[in-house]
């Protein structure tokens, strides 16, 4: 099954890490998990930021 990638430099989903390690985010099992990486992180760091408040 393939991996798919999320490319932060192209805002572009790879499947196979094809980019350097720097520009990606992953693996994801889905592409429609993989194209809201961002929204992840996102609330990833709005969580320990919380978490940091505490």
């Amino acid at each position: 099954m393939p991996e798919f990638w999320y490319n932060v430099v192209t805002h572009e989903v790879e499947v196979g890490a094809q980019s350097d390690w720097t520009q990606l985010i992953g693996p994801y099992e889905t592409r429609e998990e993989a194209e809201k990486a961002l929204e992840k992180v996102q609330q990833r760091n709005e969580a320990w930021d919380a978490d940091d408040d505490e």
